[in-house]
């Protein structure tokens, strides 16, 4: 069963026309972290060992039978305008052995100024995103475990409205004994049902194609996390030609093959003081090649941290990171709906 699940992942991302350059699909904000565990691993995690139910937002296959009822509740903000929110629950279903999730993520970008094409001031908008998705697991012999999710999306910027369904497909290999986790997940495979502009001309969503591997040590509080996202194409830089042209930047095109290859890696670790206690921090590469742009490197730019205080009946994770000269917040909460321990 895990062999041609892996084959249909691969056959399905290389069918999927997924060439464009960062920034060039429809709803990108389907990359986003959903859980300050996440944005504290570098934003990008599909294998990580963990009780944490926002964890498989972004990979099916991380949903387990141990997350049955529990809820995840996520706060994020950027600026003061740009928030975004977050909500997972699960329930394991005895009778098919199999483990359902519903899980919402909706962004916020506040009131903006709407113009017209003259520049005259003509009211107000608030732009919003938000995906609604359905996700579904079961374990397969002893230590594999597929999933799927089913999403629905849609975006809204004033007069101009999208919406679209997507499908993500992950497949786990996990060895508790010796506390590695290995898995691919194929992410935002679909269409756009309703364009922008009202056209039959249809964009392409953020297809993307995810690998990772987590080890956690057996004989010290450390687990670390390498996760490969992307992998469907070789240079993952996005290409703004106007601006490179304005700004006599051309490191789209000077990158190196190693800097390419380089970008699409994620590094986190995770220190595990005690069983309430752990700290989290991960660098994205690519986010930190990208936020360097020309005239604005920031050595910290990439890196993110985080904390956990995981208490019998409640966990509170809370993530940071940096965007060039600015901080993102994120915070969630974690508890089971019928009080029982997580």
């Amino acid at each position: 069963m895990h062999r041609k699940l892996l084959a249909i992942l691969f056959l399905l991302s290389s069918q999927i026309n997924a060439q464009t350059l960062g920034g060039n699909a429809v709803f990108n904000f389907l990359s986003q972290p959903n859980t300050a565990h996440l944005s504290a691993l570098g934003g990008v995690n599909v294998s990580s060992i963990s009780s944490d139910i926002g964890m498989a937002f972004h990979n099916p296959a991380l949903l387990r039978d141990s997350m049955n009822q529990q809820l995840s509740s996520s706060f994020y903000t950027i600026s003061d305008a740009v928030k975004q929110f977050g909500l997972n629950t699960a329930f394991h279903l005895e009778s098919i052995k199999s483990n359902i999730g519903v899980g919402v993520q909706y962004l916020n970008y506040g009131s903006l100024t709407q113009t017209d094409a003259a520049g005259n001031i003509i009211g107000s908008f608030k732009p919003t995103d938000y995906v609604v998705q359905l996700m579904f697991s079961k374990s397969h012999k002893e230590h594999w475990w597929y999933g799927l999710t089913t999403k629905f999306i849609s975006s809204s910027y004033g007069q101009y409205k999208s919406s679209g369904l997507a499908f993500d497909a992950g497949l786990a290999y996990y060895d508790e004994e010796n506390r590695l986790q290995v898995s691919v997940v194929a992410k935002n495979m679909g269409t756009q049902l309703a364009t922008y502009n009202g056209s039959n001309q249809k964009e392409e969503l953020p297809f993307d194609l995810q690998a990772g591997i987590t080890k956690r040590l057996l004989h010290a509080p450390f687990q670390f996390s390498l996760t490969a996202h992307h992998l469907q194409r070789f240079n993952t830089f996005y290409n703004d030609t106007l601006f490179n042209a304005l700004e006599g930047d051309d490191r789209f095109n000077s990158n190196s093959g190693v800097q390419k290859i380089l970008s699409h890696f994620v590094f986190s670790t995770e220190i595990f003081f005690s069983d309430q206690f752990q700290l989290t921090a991960g660098l994205n590469l690519l986010r930190r090649q990208s936020l360097n742009a020309f005239n604005m490197n920031s050595g910290l730019n990439g890196f993110s941290f985080g904390f956990a205080v995981l208490l019998n009946k409640i966990h509170i994770r809370y993530a940071t990171g940096f965007y060039q000269q600015n901080l993102f917040h994120q915070f969630s909460l974690n508890f089971n709906l019928k009080g029982d321990p997580l």
